[in-house]
């Protein structure tokens, strides 16, 4: 993706709300977070700086007002055990992130944070599925997406339901483990005690010809199930989940008694991958999910502080522990019976078993598939080198598969 030195000056400097449509600002936002000047926007890079610098330049020129440590920047650092290939540690085996954060204070008593994370996988040396040479992962839905949302919410807040102040964040280092998060949650800029609640948006850009959209952690408060489906009036098609743990920046403001919500679109076969690009974002989608999300703020605005729920799976005790995998991507959106297969990794167990993407998992060995949990037990029975029966459901057909692990 090669853009001239005029097309960077317009995505950078073109942001009035009046001078485009929603869609296009998001698709401008989009545009820009996934060049390949910014290589994935790894922590710790060049990239990262330049993403980092154009959320703060947005959020400026929308006239929201910095909240982080230094301006609209939050720094922080990590230490890590030294990796003589890594292209973002120093000498002292140390990589430094920022989050963003921008202010709307409208003098109310409690603040709603609204977050996504920025950061994405540089050229894959970290967390990719890609099996190919080192290439830039560009991160379109994970996260550009929920960073343009972020962006739009900010616009539309500026002006609307002044019973809370918001608090924008983008994260960084939420691929390397929720790095930003958790470190804005132990320095915060403002109170955690005034948080009314976190809305979190990670991978945002895929809804499908379904209107299948996942929200996570709606067991967090009363509140949350009973106002997202009255709201929905058909234009999505829910897959909730209570917990509020997850593999997102939400956690880290669960685990501080806070009310949380992760909207999510699925993941896909390009999840992780360097073909996760910006042609294959739904940016109609995007805007149906950030106004939904609008309507959602505006629906609570005169609720004042959410009460907080801890959900019943927080205890990860009962969870399987499992040595091996079968090497694909599951379909969290699904909710029908079994572990339907998103996306399989190239040359590991699946692949080689010839099981491909819309499998449905339904039995591995002697146990049954009839959830991601079940499926978790499936595994946890097996070790490396173990050979099993897995059956899938193809369209009309059971089929039966040889599988090594």
């Amino acid at each position: 993706m090669r853009y001239t030195f005029f097309t960077l000056f317009i995505f950078l400097f073109s942001f009035s709300a009046w001078s485009q449509s929603a869609v296009e600002q998001l698709k401008a936002d989009v545009t820009y977070l996934s060049l390949d000047k910014l290589e994935g926007r790894e922590i710790g890079t060049e990239g990262e700086r330049l993403a980092a610098e154009f959320i703060a330049r947005r959020l400026e020129l929308m006239g929201i007002s910095p909240k982080g440590t230094d301006g609209y920047f939050q720094t922080f650092s990590r230490k890590l055990e030294q990796d003589p290939h890594s292209t973002t540690q120093t000498d002292t085996g140390v990589v430094v992130g920022r989050n963003v954060a921008g202010f709307i204070d409208n003098g109310a008593k409690q603040t709603v944070i609204i977050g996504a994370h920025y950061d994405h996988l540089g050229y894959g040396a970290h967390g990719s599925l890609y099996a190919g040479e080192p290439a830039i992962h560009n991160g379109a839905d994970d996260n550009a997406s929920g960073v343009a949302v972020m962006l739009f919410l900010a616009e539309k807040l500026k002006t609307a339901n002044k019973n809370n102040n918001y608090l924008f964040i983008a994260f960084s280092g939420e691929e390397r483990g929720l790095w930003g998060s958790n470190f804005f949650t132990k320095e915060p800029t403002l109170k955690l005690d005034d948080v009314n609640y976190m809305i979190n948006m990670d991978m945002v850009g895929r809804l499908n010809d379904e209107n299948k959209l996942a929200v996570n952690g709606t067991g967090t408060s009363p509140v949350w199930k009973e106002t997202l489906e009255k709201l929905t009036n058909g234009r999505f098609d829910l897959v909730l989940s209570e917990s509020g743990v997850g593999p997102s920046d939400h956690t880290s403001f669960y685990l501080k008694d806070i009310p949380v919500l992760h909207f999510f679109t699925g993941q896909h076969e390009d999840y992780h991958k360097p073909s996760d690009d910006v042609d294959k974002v739904n940016f109609e989608g995007m805007d149906k999910i950030g106004n939904y999300i609008f309507n959602l703020i505006s629906e609570l605005d005169n609720d004042g502080k959410l009460a907080f729920t801890k959900t019943k799976d927080e205890d990860k005790s009962n969870t399987p522990k499992f040595s091996v995998t079968l090497g694909v991507v599951p379909d969290y959106l699904f909710d029908g019976k079994g572990m339907r297969i998103a996306g399989v990794k190239e040359g590991r167990t699946a692949d080689n078993a010839g099981l491909v993407e819309g499998d449905i998992v339904i039995k591995m060995g002697d146990i049954e598939v009839i959830d991601m949990m079940s499926y978790m037990k499936g595994l946890a029975a097996f070790k490396e080198g173990d050979k099993t029966t897995v059956i899938v459901q193809r369209g009309e057909k059971e089929l039966k598969k040889k599988v090594k692990f």
